[in-house]
């Protein structure tokens, strides 16, 4: 069976690095089996649900680069969840309820009061259908449960957790759809990943008792007759549970729930760092600046995903970035650079990058105006010699220095660094055998004529 992953965001807010992993996994895992990646929109939360959210998910995944092989949409599919809720229905899987929400709050709290799990107490499952008649005729609306069978525990093989089981007396039978009608997420989920074909789940381990329920929902489901097609095969997908991010100092950060593509732009970071980042985050694997995603594809491997949290430190991601630049052709950055900049220019001044946005401020050395620092009466008198002595050849930098050793005896940093200084006003920087030729000769010897205070 061909592997199809799906990445299931909301669209109620904008991506954050943690939905940015799972996505990025879920496609690395599609693209690794030569299976198919699916975005599906999960908007039946009509009230929250925003198209420009929508919008903003669809250009970060692209400018990710994580293309999707189709795209679904819940508020598309409400038909499907009104078939699969009949089928349950009909099972004597769902019952509605009652309680309002200020009821179940009380409840709550008298049982934790108590030191026991707040687990709902199935009161509206045990009413009369006159009872229930009396709630409706009463005006109070019902909401839908999933009845829960507490007959065996709920076992799966999952791919990062390993064995895994619930006692379903032990979960809360779900609410899958609120009194106004509206869905929530337990069953459209489980109806969606059947008619799409997903045959691996990959999500936060905050999804595991969820997992749990949705095992009962698809076998419900089945048990009913419900299926995407006659022959479709009956097949709950294989699940994985990774850990969650946390922040540098090791705890759940609001940080990275804001932090998303719109931040990773605004500080220049490119795409390649995040994903080489993301990629081995939590794995055994060494994180490394790989901007090949093929070589990462074919590193994936859900053993070598570990069970502690994965700690993301943005420090670590701008260090990758530098790395990250230090490798990007001239080809896949020429339309950000400043104008001008040709490719020998981009080669001089890339290993001193650690953003592409730095360029402007490098690309200024040869351009000019530079400003240059005070200099003492004997490196004047150096400088002066150096505008003289500027020759211009196959390696100009090279021709330069040697003739100044030989006529001054000066060497090392007394050789080198008042050039530096007078042709781009620092202490360090790029190669000068490469940047010397970008500066060119006229200039050049304008800057150390100036330098020397001629």
């Amino acid at each position: 069976m061909s592997t199809i992953t799906r990445f299931a965001p909301s669209p109620t807010g904008r991506l954050h690095v943690g939905n940015i992993r799972t996505a990025l996994h879920n496609w690395m895992l599609a693209k690794k089996n030569g299976g198919s990646f699916i975005l599906r929109i999960d908007d039946t939360d009509a009230m929250r649900s925003r198209e420009e959210h929508v919008d903003a998910i669809r250009a970060d995944l692209t400018w990710l680069g994580l293309d999707w092989d189709r795209e679904e949409r819940q508020q598309d599919r409400l038909d499907r969840y009104e078939d699969a809720f009949r089928a349950l229905k009909a099972a004597g899987r769902i019952y509605p309820c009652y309680e309002t929400a200020q009821e179940l709050e009380v409840k709550r709290k008298i049982q934790l009061g108590r030191g026991l799990p707040p687990i709902y107490d199935r009161a509206s499952f045990g009413l009369s259908a006159a009872e229930r008649a009396s709630k409706e005729a009463g005006g109070t609306p019902a909401h839908w449960r999933f009845l829960l069978d507490h007959g065996e525990p709920i076992t799966w093989d999952d791919g990062i957790r390993g064995p895994q089981k619930f006692d379903p007396a032990q979960l809360s039978d779900p609410v899958i759809r609120r009194a106004d009608g509206s869905w929530l997420y337990m069953m459209p989920s489980a109806v969606d990943d059947i008619d799409m074909g997903i045959t691996q789940v990959l999500r936060g381990e905050d999804h595991v008792s969820n997992t749990a329920v949705q095992i009962q929902i698809f076998t419900a489901l089945f048990a009913a007759g419900f299926a995407a097609t006659e022959s479709a095969a009956k097949k709950i997908p294989v699940f994985a549970h990774e850990a969650l991010l946390v922040g540098r100092e090791g705890k759940l950060s609001k940080r990275l729930g804001s932090l998303g593509c719109d931040a990773f732009r605004e500080r220049e970071i490119e795409p390649e760092a995040i994903i080489a980042l993301l990629a081995r985050l939590g794995t055994s694997m060494p994180v490394e600046p790989i901007a090949d995603r093929t070589t990462l594809v074919e590193s994936f491997d859900l053993s070598t995903f570990g069970r502690a949290p994965a700690k993301f430190d943005e420090q670590d991601l701008e260090r990758l970035n530098a790395a990250i630049v230090h490798q990007l052709s001239y080809e896949a950055v020429r339309t950000r650079l400043p104008e001008g900049m040709d490719e020998a220019g981009w080669h001089a001044i890339r290993p001193n990058l650690a953003n592409i946005g730095e360029a402007n401020e490098w690309w200024q050395l040869v351009t000019g105006p530079v400003s240059q620092p005070e200099f003492t009466a004997d490196d004047r008198a150096y400088l002066a010699a150096a505008a003289t002595m500027l020759a211009w050849g196959g390696d100009p930098w090279q021709q330069l220095t040697h003739a100044l050793k030989e006529a001054t005896g000066r060497k090392g940093r007394a050789l080198f660094l008042p050039l530096r200084q007078a042709l781009t006003g620092m202490d360090h920087g790029p190669d000068m055998a490469e940047l010397l030729p970008l500066i060119g000769e006229t200039e050049a010897r304008t800057r150390l004529e100036r330098a020397a205070g001629g």
